[in-house]
């Protein structure tokens, strides 16, 4: 095998240049731009470029003092379609703040999360979930200028289960049923959503849901729709749209139509989601816009600035599709 490459240096552009390293050092970090002549600046953007430069991320924060690193906080829950996707927008719209998101998945023997922050020397914290008083100051005494707080999910969850209960309900449909995830992690949000759900019965002056437990499989789904059957529910907000597909499945196999004889309303729009059969009725967010706005709301808190409202539209909604 041969010798791994050798980390090129400010050293190495300064002698590919002919200058000194505190020239090198000026030039690449945007310093005394206005004593360096045009022909020296190019010569060691040029060496720096031929040579593939990279400054080493601690050189990077002592120039500008702090680092590019956003550490997220990924709670411990199953990760699905939906947070995947939001990571991928959050950490699109950092990268063009010239920021670096970093995912740190939470669990029971996890390093504590202040240790990874002062590990990695990140400059930002925030997380899926709100931070409790102590341990945004913890994160503060790791090292980081700002912790980003969270607003309470809770809200927007319940909006959720509302806004399926009022669609069904607005459909026609008097006996409403909710497919309960049976995961431990998702108990708190499936919790939240049902008493959305519960909330929009009584806003359309209906029972509250038939709360039925619905796991990833056949015979599960199989179980809950002929308990709904049998109590006339004839519409079903399930938790996501994993467990709306599992309904689904179930609703086929007792031969009942979708919608005619039980409509499903499921939360995510997930890819899939639109190839179901029939096409899942669904509850979504604007996630393109929520990782833009956690991102701006990051840059200000780094440059001492109030964060910005979030923008209108960025709150669930309902995307009508066949099953419903």
């Amino acid at each position: 095998m041969g010798q791994p490459a050798k980390r090129v240096t400010s050293e190495d552009v300064a002698r590919a240049a002919g200058v000194s390293r505190t020239t090198v050092s000026f030039v690449l970090n945007g310093k005394s731009q206005w004593s360096i002549p045009e022909e020296t600046r190019n010569r060691v953007l040029d060496a720096a470029r031929d040579l593939r430069y990279r400054p080493r991320a601690s050189a990077r924060a002592l120039a500008a003092g702090r680092s590019d690193i956003v550490l997220l906080a990924v709670p411990d829950l199953p990760v699905g379609e939906g947070i995947i996707r939001f990571i991928e927008e959050f950490a699109a719209a950092l990268a063009g703040h010239g920021l670096t998101l970093v995912t740190h998945l939470a669990a029971a023997d996890a390093r504590p999360l202040p240790d990874v922050c002062a590990t990695l020397e990140a400059s930002v914290v925030t997380a899926l979930e709100s931070f409790s008083e102590e341990m945004a100051e913890a994160l503060h005494g790791a090292g980081a200028k700002v912790v980003l707080p969270v607003l309470d999910p809770a809200p927007a969850m319940r909006e959720v289960g509302r806004i399926q209960a009022a669609h069904l309900a607005g459909r026609g449909h008097q006996r409403l049923g909710y497919a309960f995830s049976a995961e431990i992690a998702h108990l708190p949000m499936a919790r939240q959503r049902l008493e959305g759900a519960t909330l929009g019965c009584a806003a359309a002056g209906i029972e509250p849901p038939v709360v039925m437990e619905v796991t990833l499989d056949e015979a599960s789904a199989q179980r809950a729709v002929a308990q709904w059957s049998a109590r006339s529910v004839t519409g079903v907000c399930a938790f996501n749209d994993e467990v709306a597909m599992a309904v689904l499945a179930g609703a086929r196999a007792h031969g009942l139509a979708v919608p005619g004889n039980m409509a499903v309303v499921g939360v995510d729009d997930i890819p899939v989601a639109r190839l179901a059969a029939p096409p899942l009725t669904t509850v979504t967010f604007d996630l393109h816009e929520a990782g833009r706005h956690r991102a701006e709301a990051i840059v200000a808190g780094l440059e001492g600035r109030e964060a910005p409202p979030p923008p209108a539209g960025i709150g669930p909604r309902l995307v009508k599709r066949e099953s419903a």
